[in-house]
């Protein structure tokens, strides 16, 4: 199928306004309200909140947030990402059990855990990863998981601590497309991000994601390639959504893709096998994410 993309251009500017597809409603309803109430009584750290997602409501009322582990400081610094970047502090060992207790307390479905990358880790954060997933277990026994994790250097030991804790869903993004894959990942690399995704389908992980970002400045071509590179991978689950630029330090917005355009990019993946796809302007890694474990 071929897609001609006219994409909306930005003046790229942060305050330039943004196309009415991108605009969100504030986040309403009962179960919103309590769950963000839990949120600020108990100091609950949530990427939902710390990260201001537009799906935060939708998804809190399906019973899905998503936690970020290991601290709030990165050792990459990838050029969308609004995570700060330096030197990250002490690991907390009590911090699997506080992630457990959230989630509890929250009364959460359907948790993804993510994480900054920790390159400055021997074992770069994979064993307090893996801790993590079997406290939530323990302490959560009906509550399903996605880990969405960082490449761990392509180190398959480190991959395999994922892997033997069993989370429904591993995830790990490639972000965008290979040619832009230095200006946008700085230290990460497209081939090392496939390989890692195609290691954990032959260790024999259930369900494996992946998602992209539009609007960077890729091309049809570019985007085809990717999906096709993703399926080859055997990745399972596959969102697409429209980069969004944090602050005027990070990688201008090249354009606004269209929810048309979307729609089109949506029925591709589909054709190409994926078993599940979201695709559309405010798509996050974690959109929807308890219906990718059916």
């Amino acid at each position: 199928m071929s897609i001609k993309i006219e994409p909306v251009k930005s003046n790229i500017k942060v305050h330039t306004p943004k196309p009415k597809w991108i605009r969100v409603k504030l986040p309403t309803g009962k179960k919103y309200r309590d769950l963000r109430g839990l949120v600020e009584k108990y100091k609950l750290n949530t990427i939902c909140t710390s990260g201001s997602c537009p799906n935060m409501g939708e998804c809190w009322g399906e019973g899905t947030a998503t936690f970020m582990i290991l601290g709030n400081i990165c050792t990459r610094s990838c050029g969308f990402c609004g995570v700060k970047t330096g030197r990250p502090g002490k690991v907390d060992w009590s911090e699997p059990e506080k992630v457990a207790n959230s989630i509890k307390i929250m009364k959460i479905k359907h948790a993804v855990i993510t994480s900054v990358d920790r390159d400055d880790l021997k074992d770069m954060g994979s064993i307090i990863w893996a801790e993590t997933v079997k406290a939530i277990r323990r302490i959560n026994p009906l509550t399903t998981l996605e880990t969405l994790i960082p490449d761990f250097q392509g180190n398959n030991n480190n991959l395999d601590r994922i892997i033997n804790v069993f989370p429904e869903v591993v995830s790990h993004n490639l972000e965008t497309v290979r040619r832009l894959t230095r200006e946008v990942r700085i230290q990460a690399k497209y081939d090392q991000s496939l390989n890692v995704l195609k290691y954990l389908k032959e260790q024999g992980t259930r369900r494996t994601k992946s998602g992209i970002m539009l609007g960077l400045g890729e091309k049809e071509n570019e985007i085809l390639e990717t999906l096709h590179d993703l399926k080859s991978a055997e990745v399972d689950i596959v969102t697409i959504g429209q980069y969004l630029q944090p602050t005027q330090k990070h990688l201008p917005v090249k354009s606004f893709i269209t929810p048309k355009q979307f729609n089109k990019f949506e029925l591709i993946a589909k054709d190409l096998g994926f078993k599940h796809v979201e695709s559309g302007p405010l798509v996050r890694s974690s959109y929807k994410a308890q219906k990718h474990i059916n």
